[in-house]
């Protein structure tokens, strides 16, 4: 058979299967369609066997011709079966004899595997994890940590004001956690206190006003920066690989003295700087540093026996690093093609 032919018989065979399918008048019709065109023993399956008797320069065309028919058919037959399924035909409602679809089965947000981990990691240092409200009064979000009337950090474009009369805040850190636990016990303690923050922060790629933290304090006798300096380091290496890389920059809080500020090395960039880092080759992780004596005084613990560390983490910004994600806003978007990556 020449090449003239088949594209002959293709053209009529096409003609054929739109008279046909017009002809339709129920599921069973549109079934006896599918078999008749698109069978294994089917009309077109006739015109495929023919391909091999084409001179092997006229093969190719006739066969994509084939392919395009075949899409054709196989496009008017799932339309005429579909409409037939709306309209509640029994005979072809549901076809039992097809495999069920898969269903999605939902699974924890990568800001809860983050926490997990992380309080994997401190809950094998020794550490306990302790919750708190997320409205605190001032006294525990400010004044019980060394943070009086008139600090900027207590400025109506940083806080969330619940109750101005009754003084109630939406908390801006986890740090009012560590002032229940002091102040229901005797050291020493080791706790960790993770959970949700507020602040009046602009949305960018690296800041959002609903963000997780997870605060730690340690207090007892002999307590140094040293044994700060070492858990951040655990902690930095657990999650990231032994080759992870710390530093600490001087800085103020009213409740650490002395304090600092700690950074990891950028996952993202290697160090070579990009938008997540800010092209320092660094990212912020937190504040850290000595727990501050007048923070002692409000919970009546004995400055000149005990000690202490206290230091901050945020968890989105861990997250960032250990998954590469280069915008926070994307952990609270709710995108299902960015969260079944996890």
């Amino acid at each position: 058979m020449t090449g003239r032919r088949i594209k002959n018989r293709i053209r009529e065979l096409s003609e054929a299967f739109q008279q046909d399918a017009g002809a339709v008048r129920n599921a069973k019709d549109a079934d006896g369609l599918r078999i008749r065109y698109l069978g294994r023993s089917g009309l077109l399956a006739d015109l495929f066997t023919l391909l091999g008797s084409l001179p092997a320069e006229e093969k190719k065309d006739a066969g994509r011709e084939l392919n395009e028919l075949k899409k054709k058919f196989q496009a008017t037959v799932d339309a005429v079966q579909d409409r037939f399924k709306r309209s509640g035909d029994a005979a072809c409602a549901f076809d039992y004899t097809l495999p069920g679809e898969p269903i999605w089965i939902g699974h924890k947000h990568p800001l809860q595997i983050v926490m997990s981990e992380i309080q994997a990691c401190f809950q094998g240092m020794g550490f306990s994890v302790a919750q708190g409200p997320e409205m605190e009064s001032e006294y525990y979000n400010f004044e019980a940590l060394n943070i009086p009337k008139g600090h900027p950090a207590r400025d109506m474009q940083d806080t969330f004001f619940i109750d101005e009369e009754k003084e109630i805040v939406l908390r801006t850190h986890t740090s009012p956690v560590q002032v229940h636990v002091m102040e229901s016990g005797q050291p020493p303690i080791r706790i960790i206190a993770p959970g949700r923050c507020y602040r009046n922060d602009t949305p960018d790629a690296t800041h959002s006003p609903v963000f997780h933290q997870v605060e730690g304090l340690c207090v007892d006798e002999g307590v140094s920066f040293s044994d700060l300096k070492g858990v951040i380091l655990a902690f930095a290496r657990f999650m990231f690989g032994s080759d992870m890389k710390i530093r600490f920059r001087p800085s103020f809080f009213p409740f650490t003295e002395p304090s600092a500020e700690y950074d990891f090395s950028c996952l993202i960039c290697r160090g070579k700087g990009c938008r997540v880092c800010g092209g320092s080759g660094w990212v912020e992780i937190s504040g850290a540093g000595m727990v501050n004596p007048e923070v002692f005084k409000y919970v009546g613990y004995d400055a000149e026996r005990y000690t202490g560390f206290a230091f901050g983490m945020g968890v989105e910004r861990i997250s960032m690093l250990l998954y590469e994600v280069p915008d926070i806003r994307m952990f609270f978007e709710n995108d299902v093609r960015f969260l079944k990556q996890f």
